[in-house]
């Protein structure tokens, strides 16, 4: 990749066009359903039945930081023209050989989420077992990469999806009639703040943490959306993104909400599913399936490609095969669920994981977005790197003390 290719034209003037409309909505949506996938879906049942209408705090303080991390890397990746690994690798040599490990460390755990929501959904429309499920899901992902150009494919149903899913949920949300005022009021001041760190951490590493940032923004740099003069651009592409996946989770926790408000308890083998069965009667869990089928395939295929584009810069044969790495990266986490199970354990620690992960990559670009020799005359703005850094901090110390809620999550 050329070094200066962030340099290029910087000073000619942004037009935006039907071409940068599709591409805009293309790294939307493929950020926003490789968030909006099982684990997004599960993690807020199950952290709404817990803290009530509490969770709203967590909620909000998640989407600050998610905005926080995902428009300052971004931008730096627009400005410099450079993948998230090869800016890391400009600001200390060999360091984005290292975040390239961690990206697929977490993104294989979190695809192993994935396949287990993927069973989840097979199971709700089916009654067919969870692993049967999950080995159909691994199969038919394998087989979408063995077809040419499926990945155009696969962006049109994502975004088709993304829409039919946030439809879906605000129309179950409307019928529980939820406490929204009461929602509201604990939005600002919560019950037992301290409790909510650990439900933060895996809320922003469900949307932003690991592979999910540098989705969109990689999607952006193939489609050759370089230079200052996008900034604009992928200021309005990088909220966009956050505002779609925090619309769908306030509009999952108020449907939730208002059912468990009523004494109802959610089924722990399929919290989100149990919902839908309880307000729209049997064909509920049906259309729910449906819908978590359709993110979770899309969020094996989003994660193991996405995850696949960082470590190919460890060798050139990684790069030269990457379809095979991918189909191995699918084969690994359906492997992986099939001998471990737990599948609901895993899509929340799956979240927690890639939120680890998030003050180091996120650390890393705003370092780069100082050093003039990366981002050349470009300036970042003080008030951006200051959210950063409290982005950074806040998941840092978040990060520590979520380790033991997270085991005695998995003991249980």
């Amino acid at each position: 990749m050329n070094n200066n290719k962030g340099f290029e034209n910087i000073d000619k003037p942004f037009e935006f066009t039907a071409k940068h409309r599709r591409i805009l909505w293309g790294a939307v949506f493929l950020m926003a359903t490789s968030s909006i996938g099982p684990a997004f879906l599960t993690q807020t049942a199950v952290f709404t039945e817990q803290f009530l209408a509490s969770f709203a705090f967590a909620i909000l303080a998640s989407i600050i930081i998610d905005v926080g991390a995902q428009i300052n890397i971004w931008r730096v990746i627009t400005v410099v023209g450079k993948g998230g690994q090869d800016i890391a690798n400009d600001v200390f040599k060999g360091l984005g050989s290292f975040i390239a490990v961690l990206i697929a460390i977490g993104g294989l755990a979190f695809n192993i989420g994935n396949v287990a929501g993927a069973g989840l959904g097979l199971n709700a429309i089916f009654g067919i077992d969870v692993r049967i499920g999950a080995g159909i899901t691994g199969v038919l992902a394998i087989l979408i990469f063995i077809v040419k150009n499926a990945q155009k494919v696969v962006d049109i149903l994502t975004q088709i999806l993304g829409v039919l899913m946030i439809g879906i949920v605000a129309y179950v949300m409307v019928l529980t009639k939820p406490p929204v005022a009461e929602a509201a009021q604990k939005m600002i001041m919560p019950d037992e703040i301290n409790s909510l760190i650990v439900p933060i951490i895996t809320l922003v590493g469900g949307t932003v943490g690991g592979y999910i940032t540098f989705a969109g923004a990689h999607r952006l740099l193939e489609a050759g959306i370089t230079g200052k003069h996008y900034i604009p651009f992928v200021n309005r592409a990088a909220v966009s993104g956050i505002v779609t996946t925090g619309v769908m989770r306030t509009f999952l926790f108020l449907a939730v909400l208002g059912v468990v408000v009523t004494g109802f308890t959610l089924n722990p083998d399929n919290p989100p599913a149990s919902v839908f069965e309880h307000v729209l009667g049997p064909v509920g869990k049906q259309v729910f399936g449906v819908v978590l089928f359709s993110a979770a395939l899309s969020s094996v295929i989003g994660c193991a490609y996405t995850s696949t584009t960082f470590i190919q810069s460890l060798h050139p044969a990684i790069k030269n095969h990457r379809n095979l790495v991918i189909i191995m990266f699918i084969v690994v986490s359906s492997i992986v669920f099939l001998t471990i199970g737990k599948p609901v354990k895993l899509l929340i620690i799956a979240g927690a994981l890639n939120g680890l992960i998030l003050p180091v990559t996120l650390g890393t670009i705003l370092i780069a977005s100082r050093k003039k020799s990366i981002v050349g005359d470009y300036k970042h703005p003080t008030w951006m790197l200051v959210l950063g850094v409290i982005a950074v901090l806040t998941t840092l110390i978040a990060g520590i003390l979520s380790l033991q809620g997270l085991q005695a999550l998995w003991n249980q």
